[in-house]
């Protein structure tokens, strides 16, 4: 479901078609590199935001086709080949480093609608990008990319409490953690207890719902791109189901898949169209 650290993102696995995998390996370079901008090293928030602004005009630039900077050539050098022959939109490459921009600050999230804000800027850009080169475009099919790229952010988020808290950051709802008596302390100092179990179960069926909200799209798609989808549907359904089995105790410790996980993700990928029925 993740390759390296840029969770949600499957790039140019074997059920990716070989024609679309330069561009598939073009765009994940791209959000790759803006996630190490943003995250990585010891820059300071200054420094961050201004390579961003910089990485962003490189972008406007590779998408126009005129030259780009030496600094980042190895991401917008394929970036400006591939873009004219796929005809890429320029607004999902937008979003995504308006996610990363939002990331440096690090804003609470008072609400879901907050957080939901921010994963349409931080994941649905991803999907809606992959739809675009399979030629999809239809209202339905980009809600449903939507929900399911919002729920694997969103089961990424909860995955990775027991991380995000020590380095400061909490994407938890504050609406959420009041409604259980959870502070942020509490989540950033990573002990386990009935009332965080309690959030993170809600918080969980929250993310569940909005998988099998768009997990209908993963049938329609046709051929390889539709097998992929169920793989990365089934896969952040499975991340759930581990952390169910932890009692949901995952403020000290991340669940993860393994591959002793992919049989059943692919016994659960065939046996889609009946489970959704």
């Amino acid at each position: 479901m993740s390759v390296d650290h840029y969770e949600n993102f499957p790039v140019a696995s074997l059920l990716c078609p070989p024609a679309l995998r330069p561009v598939v390996q073009a765009i994940y370079h791209f959000a790759r590199t803006a996630d190490d901008i943003a995250d990585e090293g010891d820059a300071s928030q200054g420094e961050r935001l201004a390579d961003l602004a910089s990485y962003r005009r490189d972008l406007d630039a590779a998408l126009a086709g005129q030259p780009v900077s030496a600094a980042w050539r190895r991401v917008f050098g394929p970036l400006a080949a591939l873009a004219p022959q796929f005809k890429l939109p320029a607004a999902p490459f937008h979003d995504l480093l308006d996610a990363f921009e939002q990331d440096v600050r690090n804003p609470p999230y008072p609400d879901r609608l907050a957080l939901l804000d921010y994963c349409r800027r931080s994941a649905n850009p991803v999907g809606r990008l992959l739809l675009h080169l399979y030629a999809i475009a239809d209202a339905r099919s980009l809600q449903q990319s939507d929900a399911i790229c919002s729920a694997l952010q969103l089961i990424n988020f909860w995955q990775d409490l027991s991380l995000d808290g020590p380095r400061g950051r909490c994407y938890v709802p504050h609406e959420d953690a009041l409604a259980h008596r959870v502070t942020p302390g509490e989540l950033a100092q990573g002990t386990d207890s009935r009332r965080s179990r309690l959030l993170v179960a809600t918080l969980c069926h929250w993310a569940r719902a909005m998988m099998l909200q768009g997990a209908p799209l993963a049938l329609r798609v046709p051929g390889r791109a539709g097998w992929e989808l169920r793989l990365v549907v089934q896969g952040g359904l499975r991340v759930l189901e581990k952390i169910a089995a932890l009692d949901h105790a995952v403020l000290g410790r991340r669940p993860r898949l393994q591959l002793t996980d992919v049989p059943l993700l692919l016994w659960r990928a065939w046996r889609m169209p009946g489970a959704l029925r």
